[in-house]
């Protein structure tokens, strides 16, 4: 058991660290790390170059968190594993996906935020979940126009809805419950600065263009 979790774990943190923000700027001429919020991740390529790169690199970082978690399941389900090493491996998988694209070793491991690619993950483990949590960050976004609160406010939900769904029995082990405990705080943990700047009234709204 113990190799096939390493081997889901490299694999997870390479999808994950493929920097498509980077490359983003780089098609665009622009490194995206000198620029806006020097941050690799899809909110700082929209607001810098516009929803033509920025679009892109969403679903880029998004898919990397789905398809590290199906490959996943995919290698413990070929193993006959039971359950709980199914929603080990994914919960692994989710989980380093989100350390690749946070801390990619090709940017000297200063990379995104992980929301993006948080959500990919959890749509492929849960995607009742994933639409809750989707629901509250538009609810939050829309009545203050904050890329960051919105963004806390739905890590904060992850696990009280999880939580939940192992409370209805919707869940058969507490396996992806504790994972969301764990996104939840490394989502907060890489969200430190926009808490500093919301704290000192200096975090930019998000605009339409």
């Amino acid at each position: 058991m113990l190799p096939r979790i390493i081997y889901v774990a490299v694999i997870s943190y390479l999808l994950g660290s493929f920097p498509a923000g980077y490359i983003a700027g780089r098609i665009a001429g622009v490194d995206i790390r000198t620029v806006g919020s020097q941050n690799v991740g899809a909110t700082n390529v929209i607001r810098v170059l516009g929803k033509r790169f920025g679009y892109p690199v969403f679903l880029v970082d998004f898919a990397k968190g789905f398809i590290s978690v199906c490959a996943a399941v995919m290698i413990a389900k070929a193993a006959r594993s039971s359950i709980a090493i199914v929603d080990l491996c994914a919960a692994i998988a989710a989980f380093f996906g989100v350390i690749g694209h946070s801390y990619p070793i090709w940017l000297r491991f200063k990379g995104g935020k992980g929301v993006a690619t948080s959500l990919g993950a959890l749509f492929a483990m849960n995607w009742i979940v994933a639409i809750a949590v989707c629901l509250v960050w538009l609810i939050v976004f829309q009545t203050t126009r904050y890329v960051s609160i919105a963004s806390l406010g739905a890590v904060i939900a992850l696990p009280i809805a999880m939580a939940t769904m192992f409370f209805l029995k919707q869940l058969q082990t507490p396996i992806l419950f504790y994972f969301a405990l764990a996104l939840c705080t490394i989502v907060i943990w890489r969200h430190r600065s926009n808490i500093s700047r919301l704290l000192n009234g200096t975090e930019p709204r998000f605009n339409r263009q």
